[in-house]
């Protein structure tokens, strides 16, 4: 386990730094890239995958936490869902909300 944390923490040394916000310019939470693996860069999914990109905000917010109870079957949700505060949550159904 402390390899790969270690290897992970070199990857991300080797990445290049972002350039800081300026002004009001909208900043991503980190949290949201967790869901691109599955649902893409955009929240648009795939036929296997439903896509996330302009749903409705409170329907996103229900759903995820019907996932971190466990009241609704899948195959990985459910475990990621448990790893979100509520506040989290939140953000990412706006986020993926006003995507389009």
């Amino acid at each position: 386990m402390k390899r790969i944390a270690f290897a992970l923490l070199g990857v991300a040394a080797a990445l290049p730094a972002g350039a800081a916000p300026q002004g009001d310019a909208p900043t991503t939470p980190y949290f949201v890239a967790n869901c691109f693996n599955c649902h893409g860069t955009e929240g648009k999914g795939n036929t296997a995958i439903p896509s996330l990109a302009g749903r409705d905000r409170a329907f996103l917010e229900e759903s995820l936490k019907v996932y971190k109870a466990g009241g609704k079957p899948a195959t990985i949700m459910h475990q990621l869902a448990k790893g979100y505060t509520d506040e989290e949550i939140a953000v990412l159904a706006d986020y993926f909300s006003r995507q389009k």
